[in-house]
C-alpha cells in the first residue's frame, strides 16, 4: 500500500529572516515526516505595516543582535551554516516574492526559495538583488531576464495582493506560518507542532 503524503500549507515571505530556518531544512523535513509543503508566498511586510509592527527596527540594537544570534544557534542545531548578520531589510522585497509566485505557478518554487536563502544566508547576497537572482537562476539553468518580465505582470500583481489578503483572513501575521485547517502555527519553532497536528487530524478523519 502506497504511503500517503500529507500537504502542509507553508506561508512565507522572502525577506523574513527566521523563514531561512524552515527553508534550509525543507527537503529533510518532507522526507522524514512524509509531508509535502505547499508554499504560499505573501507580503508579510504589508501585513506588519498595516499592524504598525516593525519587527527589528534599527534603533533596537539589542533585539536585532539577539535575532541574529538566535538564528545562528538554531541553524547550528539543525546542522547547516549561516553567515550573520545577513543583508537586512531587503531592498527588493516585493520583486523576490512576486518571482516566488511565478515559481509556484510553474513548479520551480522550492528550488528558487532554497537557493535564494542559501545565497542570502550563506553567501551574503541580499535576496531579491540582481546578484542573488543571477546566482540563483544560474543554478536553476533559467533565463533571469525572462523571469523578471513574467513576474511583473498585472496578473502576478493581483495574485500577490489576493494571497496577502487571504493570509490576513487566515489569521496570519508573520512568517513562517503553517496552517492546518483553521489552526495557525507561527514560527519555525512551531513547525513540528504543526506536523503533529496535521498527522493527528489525518488519524481522526480516517
Amino acid at each position: 500500500m502506497k504511503e500517503v503524503v500529507l500537504d502542509l500549507e507553508f506561508w512565507f515571505s522572502i525577506g523574513s529572516t527566521y523563514t531561512s530556518l524552515t527553508v534550509m531544512r525543507m527537503d529533510e523535513i518532507e522526507a522524514r515526516h512524509k509531508i509535502n509543503f505547499r508554499l504560499m508566498p505573501f507580503s508579510v511586510r504589508k501585513v506588519m505595516l498595516d499592524m504598525d509592527n516593525v519587527p527589528f527596527p534599527p534603533n533596537k540594537e539589542s533585539k536585532v543582535a539577539y535575532m541574529w544570534r538566535d538564528i545562528e544557534r538554531r541553524a547550528a542545531s539543525y546542522g547547516f551554516p549561516v553567515r550573520v548578520p545577513a543583508p537586512y531589510p531587503l531592498q527588493e522585497f516585493d520583486r523576490a516574492n512576486k518571482i516566488a509566485l511565478l515559481g509556484v505557478r510553474e513548479g520551480w518554487i522550492k528550488d528558487y526559495v532554497l537557493h535564494t536563502y542559501k545565497n542570502w544566508f550563506q553567501n551574503g547576497m541580499e535576496a531579491g538583488s540582481d546578484e542573488n537572482l543571477e546566482a540563483t537562476f544560474k543554478i536553476l539553468s533559467m533565463d533571469i531576464q525572462d523571469i523578471l518580465v513574467r513576474s511583473q505582470t498585472s496578473e502576478i500583481e493581483k495574485t500577490y495582493a489576493h494571497q496577502t489578503s487571504l493570509a490576513v483572513e487566515k489569521g496570519i501575521f508573520g512568517s513562517p506560518t503553517f496552517i492546518v485547517g483553521k489552526e495557525v502555527f507561527w514560527g519555525d519553532d512551531r513547525l513540528e507542532d504543526a506536523i503533529s497536528w496535521l498527522k493527528n487530524q489525518k488519524k481522526v478523519n480516517t
